[in-house]
């Protein structure tokens, strides 16, 4: 004991090295007496789409626990702070601190609250924001060792369907029913609030999102995301003919997640905790949950969309092998862009200060929603008259200097303050 006191890290190496070591015998053991159940397990296409789910569903509840821990770390950095480094080494058990505390803590249900839906919220947005990575291609197609040449190669995708982009966007947009539920049965105006800032929110950048995915559509000519990523990889990467669009669908990502700077549904100077104001315990953990799992899954999207996919420009082996090593290569290149998406998400948030609501509905009315509609127009144009994909580069521009252009000859100021507080400011004194 006096040993691990004095050397809690080496400890800590020592017993991580033990299981693994561990875990690794008995997976040779199992696999020199079950070997050819087990490859022949491993290669059908249903099973192995299960057993790969599972190891998603693992993997991304891992990443949402530690992805708390990297948005501490990541707000300590900015603001020259150490964060959490208590709580293991470097604080890397701080995720299942925080686990416990949520474990834990008094389960409070108010007492005028619609017991049944104040309950079902939290699951159904939790739900919602989990089931969008069955159809995100994570590492294309492959052959086991052990399967001949000829047999049919197995994907690395949980379910490959025709409208794979469309079952993505239909479930992503049930997440507000979760919100509008957790806020409208709180019987609290305050989480009511929130709700109805979220309900408007959500659905005014649901418009430029699917706008902005409709760009994608045309540009590749399919609705399935892994012909999506064939196409990037003879043409290039989406997001060098349509940066606008690209930049539109992440701003509308961080509007759907609630993220900073389109936080208001949460606001805790104006409405407490927003639609979550009288959960806790899990049922508040499950909100916080649903977040970022739904960060990972739109910044798959995105990358599937604009971004190339598990595919890295030049690199042939990575790009077109079909070994399970290269599959393996392959689904690490897009967990590492999952991972710069999320980093960038938690950077806005402390960049980047919150809109006012009037501000966020001018922001998508007025810009978001005319700039997609215009790029849907031009890229429908490039299409039926067959022109070079780089015209959408020229478009973009175009629109660029465009839009710029309309904004200095407007000539209204850009401000934090309403018109209209002037005026009753004016009056106000006047009275006195």
């Amino acid at each position: 004991m006096a040993f691990v006191r004095e050397h809690p890290i080496l400890t800590l190496l020592l017993a991580a090295l033990v299981l693994g070591l561990g875990g690794l015998a008995a997976a040779l053991i199992v696999w020199s007496y079950y070997r050819e159940p087990i490859q022949a397990f491993l290669a059908d296409q249903f099973y192995f789409s299960v057993l790969l789910s599972l190891v998603l569903f693992g993997a991304i509840m891992g990443a949402v626990a530690y992805s708390i821990l990297l948005e501490r770390k990541i707000s300590a950095w900015v603001q020259d702070r150490y964060g959490p480094n208590r709580v293991g080494p470097y604080g890397v058990l701080q995720p299942i601190a925080d686990g416990l505390k949520f474990l834990l803590k008094e389960d409070v249900i108010p007492a005028n609250v619609d017991k049944a839906l104040f309950l079902l919220a939290p699951w159904m947005i939790f739900i919602v924001g989990l089931v969008g990575f069955a159809v995100i291609p994570w590492g294309g197609v492959f052959r086991w060792p052990w399967m001949s040449p000829d047999s049919k190669p197995l994907a690395a995708q949980v379910a490959s369907v025709d409208i794979g982009l469309l079952y993505i966007l239909a479930v992503s947009s049930m997440g507000v029913y979760g919100v509008v539920l957790g806020g409208w049965s709180s019987n609290n105006k305050y989480s009511f609030y929130g709700a109805m800032r979220a309900a408007a929110q959500m659905l005014s950048y649901e418009i430029p999102l699917g706008m902005a995915v409709l760009i994608a559509i045309l540009a590749s000519g399919t609705l399935r995301l892994e012909d999506m990523i064939d196409y990037q990889a003879r043409h290039g990467w989406t997001f060098l003919y349509h940066p606008i669009a690209a930049l539109i669908l992440f701003v509308t990502a961080l509007a759907e997640a609630n993220r900073m700077p389109f936080d208001l549904a949460e606001s805790e100077q104006e409405l407490v905790g927003g639609y979550h104001t009288e959960y806790s315990a899990m049922k508040l953990a499950l909100f916080f949950l649903a977040e970022y799992a739904h960060m990972i899954t739109s910044s798959a999207l995105i990358i599937c969309l604009y971004f190339g996919g598990y595919l890295i420009p030049g690199w042939d082996w990575l790009n077109t092998s079909d070994s399970a090593g290269a599959m393996i290569a392959r689904m690490c290149v897009m967990a590492g862009k999952v991972f710069l998406f999320i980093c960038l998400y938690m950077l806005i948030r402390w960049t980047l200060p919150r809109f006012r609501f009037d501000q966020l509905m001018r922001l998508a009315w007025k810009s978001l929603v005319p700039m997609t509609m215009a790029l849907v127009a031009l890229q429908t144009l490039i299409v039926y008259f067959r022109l070079s994909p780089w015209w959408a580069l020229v478009c973009n521009a175009a629109l660029l200097l465009l839009g710029g252009g309309l904004s200095v000859l407007a000539g209204k100021r850009i401000t934090g303050r309403q018109h209209s507080l002037r005026r009753a400011r004016g009056e106000a004194m006047a009275w006195r």
